[in-house]
């Protein structure tokens, strides 16, 4: 468990679970604990753009709340205020892997990183975007 205002594993899962995009898309929280947060999401072919890869939106998504999961696990509830993406290649796997960890933490902006992976069938996984997020904290 996290100690001061940041949140726990439990806390994150039942944020999650609060949220109906991430309801939506079988979005799972894994991992969370000192600065980083680790969310599953299975291939969802409703989820695709026109070539069928994962949708850019998805992936925003992905890594967005991978980086706000992270920050939280420090600071408590937050909201984004800047986010950018870089996709490396097309999104593509039986599922994706989020990775978020928190760079800098500061009383009035938190600085988050993320990393996303397709998992193959064989569990290899490829790094197909990156992203990072800057955050404000909403608690006081």
């Amino acid at each position: 468990m996290t100690a001061g205002p940041g949140f726990d594993l439990p806390r994150l899962i039942a944020t999650n679970a609060s949220a109906a995009l991430n309801r939506l898309i079988g979005l799972d929280v894994v991992a969370a604990d000192d600065g980083a947060a680790e969310l599953h999401m299975p291939w969802r072919d409703d989820l695709t753009q026109y070539a069928g890869h994962l949708h850019a939106g998805m992936i925003a998504a992905l890594l967005d709340t991978a980086c706000g999961f992270a920050a939280a696990t420090v600071v408590g509830a937050v909201t984004a205020s800047h986010f950018s993406m870089n996709c490396l290649r097309p999104a593509a796997g039986r599922r994706f892997v989020a990775r978020g960890r928190t760079v800098r933490a500061g009383r009035k902006q938190v600085f988050a990183r993320a990393e996303l992976f397709a998992e193959n069938d064989q569990g290899e996984l490829s790094l197909v975007a990156t992203g990072e997020t800057v955050l404000v904290p909403l608690g006081g």
